[in-house]
C-alpha cells in the first residue's frame, strides 16, 4: 500500500469529513510528505500500514536538528491524526505515535501593536501610487474587523452588506460568520471600489473579489505580507509584524475596551472560547483595572 494513496484517501477524508480548507489539507500533507521524505532519504522499506513507532522516532530525532519544538509539536500532532485515520479505516491496529510525546513548548504572544501605530503605518502609504488606496482599505479591512489574511484575499463583492452593517465571512472549514463593519471601513472600501476596483476586469475566476492585483486577480497571502512588510519599514515600526498581529491587535483594544470575550470570540470566529482566551493578550494593567471597577466589594 502506497504512501500516495493513503494521503490522497486521506485528503478527501479532511475534505468530505471534517470540512477542513485547502490550505488546512495542504498544511497537513505537507508534514506528512516529511516523513516520506525521512523514509526514502534513508531507503527504509515501509509502508503506512507497517511503519514502526521505532521509525517514527528516527524520523522525528531527525527533524528535532533542525526546527523549532513548536513545529515538531505541529508534525506529531498531524501525524498522529493521519495514523487515526488509517486505524479509523481499518488499515492499521495502532497508532505508531500514542506514546510519542510533543515537546513542551512555551506560550508565545504576537506582538501587539497599539492604535497609534497602526495609524502610522497606514499614514505611511502612498496614496498617489496605483495600488495605495487598494493598500489602505485593505489595511483598515483587516484590522477593523479582525480579519484572517485568507478571509481578507476571499472576500467578496457580493459578501458586503453595509446597509445591514456587516460583511459575511467564510473562515476556516468554509465556516461562514457575519462580521459587524464599522462606518469608517465601509467608506475606505467604497472609495477603493468606486475609484480603484471598478477600472480592474477581473479574471472570470476572480470577477467577485473584492480585493485585487493590477492583472485582475486575487491577491496572495504572501503579498499582503509583503505590504504590511514594506510599510513596517516605511514607517520604522521595528515589531515582528505580520497580517496576524493586526487581527491580534484588533482583539486586544476590543478587551480592553471592555467588550465581552464571548462577543470577540463570534467575532474573530473562534469555535471555542479557550481559544481566545490564549489568543487575546491581557496584561497586568487591564487586570487591575478590571478588579478595580468590577469587584463585588469595592463600596465597603
Amino acid at each position: 500500500m502506497s504512501w500516495k494513496a493513503k494521503i490522497t484517501d486521506y485528503k478527501h477524508y479532511l475534505k468530505i469529513e471534517r470540512a477542513l480548507s485547502e490550505n488546512s489539507i495542504e498544511n497537513y500533507e505537507r508534514d506528512i510528505m516529511k516523513l516520506v521524505n525521512f523514509i526514502n532519504q534513508f531507503e527504509l522499506n515501509t509502508s503506512p500500514i507497517s511503519i514502526s513507532k521505532n521509525d517514527i522516532q528516527q524520523f522525528i530525532y531527525e527533524i528535532s536538528k533542525v526546527i523549532s519544538p513548536r513545529t515538531q509539536a505541529r508534525i506529531i500532532s498531524g501525524l498522529r491524526s493521519f495514523f487515526e485515520y488509517l486505524v479509523f479505516e481499518g488499515y492499521r491496529e495502532d497508532n505508531p505515535l500514542d506514546l510519542i510525546k510533543s515537546p513542551k513548548i512555551g506560550r508565545t504572544l504576537p506582538d501587539v501593536l497599539s492604535n497609534e501605530e497602526i495609524s502610522k503605518i497606514i499614514h505611511s502609504i502612498d496614496l498617489s501610487h496605483p495600488q495605495g488606496e487598494r493598500n489602505r482599505t485593505i489595511l483598515e479591512t483587516i484590522y477593523g474587523c479582525g480579519l484572517r489574511v485568507s478571509e481578507l484575499i476571499n472576500l467578496k463583492l457580493s459578501d458586503l452588506f453595509f446597509e445591514e452593517g456587516f460583511i459575511k465571512i467564510t473562515g476556516k472549514g468554509d465556516k461562514v460568520r457575519f462580521v459587524p463593519i464599522h462606518i469608517s471601513t465601509m467608506k475606505y472600501i467604497d472609495i477603493y471600489i468606486n475609484e480603484i476596483r471598478n477600472k480592474i476586469n477581473g479574471t472570470k475566476q476572480d470577477s467577485d473579489i473584492l480585493f485585487l492585483n493590477r492583472r485582475g486577480k486575487r491577491l496572495t497571502r504572501q503579498m499582503i505580507f509583503i505590504i504590511l512588510k514594506d510599510l513596517c519599514a516605511k514607517a520604522n515600526i521595528n515589531k515582528n509584524v505580520s497580517p496576524h498581529t493586526l487581527r491580534h491587535s484588533f482583539a486586544t483594544y476590543l478587551l480592553k475596551e471592555g467588550v465581552d470575550l464571548r462577543a470577540i470570540q463570534q467575532i474573530l470566529g473562534h469555535e471555542s472560547i479557550t481559544t481566545t482566551e490564549i489568543y487575546v493578550h491581557l496584561d497586568n494593567s487591564y487586570l487591575k483595572e478590571v478588579v478595580e471597577k468590577f469587584h463585588p466589594r469595592k463600596e465597603i
